[in-house]
């Protein structure tokens, strides 16, 4: 809705451990059915509170009512991709057969879920054009830190292990510059020039033939904009012996219409949980596989699932692998929620996952550019892709309004809040990403409610500077509730803490 009749439940909930029940009040069985476990097996005791199923369901259904989530509305939380997911990949997930595989059974007895793994890896190979495509990375995050690993093995077997530079734009996501430090490398910033883009004579100062392991890049990129020089970018810093890393964060804007490693990406991670439609929030579960070209496949972690033609099978027998960079073989749940969202779309409609995903960003993008006043588009002004970037700098400067107080004010229309403040080179930045999974509905409430805020920041900006006024919780203290010192994650947490 794009009025603000929306309101969100309000419990005075309190932690589980708060309602902790006496035995008398709830009844428990005193033996566990007919199996016999071992003494020593048992523990004497169990240190969780004592409470029944229905207060137990009780409970977590009423902080559900308390949440917002992608089933509830439109969740344009930009870069992050939080689309809705199909429940058949869910329900299908539920099935005893999958469930219950132990990670340490011979292969023998789990070729069909080999089989499913493998096709997966081919199918994320024919997608972004890479030669081979290891699954075990868990996130994003993950899969960049195993690409840089990736770089150094290469580079060390060259005896050219004093490349010690990875060069990064300064559009680009946080987790690149972390990635490559946790990789040993020193981090070179590539400006942007006034297009938003990769700056390509600044590019070509600071390639060196003996510093430079390589450029991280996403295309498009943060700010939604196609890196239209991409072929040149990828020769200069091939010229120098460098290696070029694909963020596959923004995969979703060009599935089906080109693929990075024929761009001349050389490493890939593609973020199954964003493009490939599993859940995604709170820390995880993830899933990052990483796709290399082929003069870098005997680098990849160990395993990768093959297939000798008779068998599916795990090999270890790669020679210069940079190890295991995951317990067992990945997020399987998550890998296999996306072979089915794959299955579910096939070619034809992956494709068409970009074009509505694309056409769905520049037409909420648009509307609140002619509707809201002060909202400007930093930059060009061609065509976004998935997402775009607005600032509300001219607004904050006229009414003392910021896009933190419009994303708190939006939460009053039962709305998410874009992501707020990034890329770090636009100041009061927007960051909106709708997704293919809304209708135009969804995109002219989100626009409609833009300009009702921004309405109120010239006439009464109290208003919008006090919200959010219609949710369970008013404003939470956002420094406390991430600093180490003073965050509380579980109930446990909090009585160390008490």
């Amino acid at each position: 809705m794009s009025d603000e009749n929306f309101r969100q439940a309000k419990w005075s909930e309190p932690l589980l451990v708060e309602l902790e029940e006496t035995p008398e009040s709830a009844w428990y069985p005193d033996e566990v059915g007919e199996i016999d476990i071992p003494k020593h097996l048992i523990r004497e005791k169990l240190d969780i509170p004592n409470i029944s199923e229905p207060i137990v369901v009780r409970h977590f259904t009423r902080l559900s009512q308390m949440n917002y989530g992608v089933d509830l509305g439109i969740y344009p939380l930009g870069s992050c991709t939080m689309k809705y997911t199909p429940k058949i990949c869910e329900e299908l997930l539920k099935n005893r057969k999958i469930r219950d595989i132990h990670p340490l059974i011979e292969e023998e007895y789990v070729q069909g879920l080999l089989q499913v793994l493998y096709e997966l890896s081919v199918f994320l190979a024919e997608i972004t054009g890479a030669y081979k495509v290891s699954l075990q990375p868990s996130a994003g995050a993950h899969g960049e830190l195993t690409g840089c690993l990736i770089m150094r093995a290469y580079h060390k077997l060259n005896g050219e292990d004093f490349r010690n530079e990875i060069l990064i734009p300064d559009s680009a996501h946080g987790t690149n510059p972390a990635s490559a430090s946790m990789a040993g490398y020193k981090v070179v910033v590539i400006p942007s020039n006034e297009e938003g883009r990769v700056d390509v004579e600044a590019l070509k100062e600071v390639v060196h033939p003996r510093k430079t392991a390589g450029l991280m890049l996403t295309n498009p990129n943060t700010l939604g904009i196609f890196e239209k020089d991409i072929v040149e970018v990828a020769k200069i810093v091939h010229e120098v012996g460098g290696l070029l890393y694909y963020d596959g964060a923004n995969l979703n804007a060009i599935l089906g219409k080109c693929r990075p490693c024929d761009m001349g990406f050389d490493i890939i991670h593609i973020n199954l949980h964003k493009t490939f439609g599993t859940p995604h929030g709170g820390g995880g579960p993830g899933a990052g596989p990483v796709g290399v070209v082929k003069k870098l496949v005997d680098f990849l972690p160990i395993p990768t699932v093959e297939f000798d033609g008779e068998k599916y099978y795990l090999n270890y027998d790669i020679p210069y692998t940079i190890g295991k960079v995951h317990s067992f073989y990945g997020h399987i749940d998550v890998l296999l929620k996306a072979y089915i969202y794959i299955l579910l779309h096939g070619a034809k409609y992956l494709e068409k996952i970009a074009e509505i995903s694309v056409l769905n960003s520049n037409y909420l993008m648009k509307r609140i550019l002619e509707t809201s006043k002060g909202i400007e588009l930093p930059y060009t002004d061609d065509p976004r892709k998935h997402e775009f970037v607005v600032s509300a700098k001219k607004l904050y400067k006229e009414t003392g309004v910021r896009a933190l107080n419009i994303s708190k004010r939006l939460l009053d229309y039962g709305m998410h809040a874009p992501t707020m403040y990034f890329p770090l080179i636009v100041e009061e930045a927007l960051m909106v990403e709708p997704t293919e999974t809304v209708c135009k509905k969804d995109l002219d409430d989100y626009a409609d409610a833009i300009s009702k805020i921004t309405e109120e920041a010239y006439s009464n900006p109290n208003v919008v500077l006090g919200a959010p006024y219609n949710t369970s919780v008013r404003r939470v203290d956002e420094v406390k509730a991430s600093h180490p010192k003073t965050m509380c994650l579980t109930w446990k947490f909090l009585k160390r803490r008490l």
